[in-house]
């Protein structure tokens, strides 16, 4: 083989790699990236179907626990909601024999407009009995069938009146959840 012909050989190689390396970084990789992303893509979609089709699914069931909520809200007037849960309060006094030394009551506005919340704070005092038998139906009785209301206990504390630990007293907040009216469609 003489110069000429080796140097027209390399020269072809050269080129050759070149074009190949051109090739590689223009067309393989890109091809081969969009390929990769169109399958994560294909991936994620899959997956929000799936989701979706699990939601439309449940969907009986979640409709009927938020109806269910909505029924248990405290209702919609803001006086109504307020005596409501007062009557309650001074319903379960009489019933547990505690003695309310004061309720304040008040309202708060929800992060959005579709909800507030009306918050009571409750100092009573009475004996052990009589403030377990208290906590006992603020606790179970917005549960109840005949007059249920979306209650949340957010704190109890309890300290001695006395040096025996006879007389307690309780302070209590309690939360109550009034959501928006439906509107009509």
């Amino acid at each position: 083989m003489n110069i000429n012909k080796r140097q027209q050989v390399l020269a072809i190689a050269a080129v050759v790699l070149v074009a190949m390396f051109v090739l590689d970084k223009l067309v393989i990789t890109p091809m081969t990236q969009s390929w990769k992303d169109r399958s994560a893509t294909i991936a994620e979609l899959r997956k929000s179907i799936s989701q979706g089709r699990s939601t439309l699914d449940r969907e009986q069931i979640t409709r009927s626990r938020w109806n269910d909520m909505r029924r248990k809200s405290l209702p919609v007037n803001a006086s109504e909601a307020e005596s409501a849960v007062l009557q309650k309060f001074y319903d379960w006094a009489r019933d547990s024999r505690i003695s309310v030394s004061s309720i304040k009551p008040q309202w708060k506005r929800g992060a959005t407009d579709d909800y507030s919340l009306f918050e009571c704070r409750v100092d009573a005092a009475g004996s052990l009995s009589t403030i377990t038998r208290f906590l006992y139906e603020v606790e179970h009785s917005p549960r109840s069938t005949s007059s249920p209301m979306a209650f949340k206990l957010e704190s109890v504390e309890v300290s001695a009146r006395d040096n025996d630990g006879q007389q307690l007293s309780l302070g209590l907040l309690v939360t109550g959840l009034r959501l928006a009216p439906l509107e009509a469609k």
